[in-house]
């Protein structure tokens, strides 16, 4: 019997879920297309996003009430060896409309390789990468 796959829907420990959220669904452009239920008003620990073809999970890296002050900054350095590629079709209107949004983030080049890209990371460190063949 053959190992039939149908889709990847990778999961991310997220230091807050509300600054990730914002900048999945506002940014990105994601969907919450479920989330656990809400451990307080509007708050939650875990969620499903999608846009289009894209799934992504995200999951609050601390239990309630185990949440340190701040990101730790180990962790964060850790998630530098992340990195989702995107397809994007038009990767240099990406970085228009994202810049436009007020991210910060480099113009797009293209590799050696000849694709197009677009690097970006979210609020908890994780890379990804926007491209297209150029």
């Amino acid at each position: 019997m053959a190992l039939e796959l149908r889709g990847l829907c990778p999961l991310l420990q997220v230091y807050d879920m509300p600054t990730s959220v914002r900048f999945y669904c506002h940014l990105l452009g994601f969907e919450i297309i479920s989330h656990a239920p809400f451990y307080a008003p509007g708050q939650f620990h875990w969620c499903w996003l999608r846009r289009g073809d894209i799934e992504l999970m995200l999951n609050t890296a601390y239990d309630e009430g185990e949440r340190p002050p701040s990101p730790d900054p180990a962790r964060i350095a850790a998630h530098s060896d992340t990195c989702l590629y995107l397809a994007c079709l038009d990767v240099d209107a990406a970085w228009q409309h994202l810049t436009a949004l007020g991210l910060q983030i480099e113009p797009p080049n293209t590799a050696h390789y000849g694709m197009r890209q677009l690097f970006l990371k979210d609020p908890d460190g994780f890379g990804f990468c926007f491209q297209w063949k150029a």
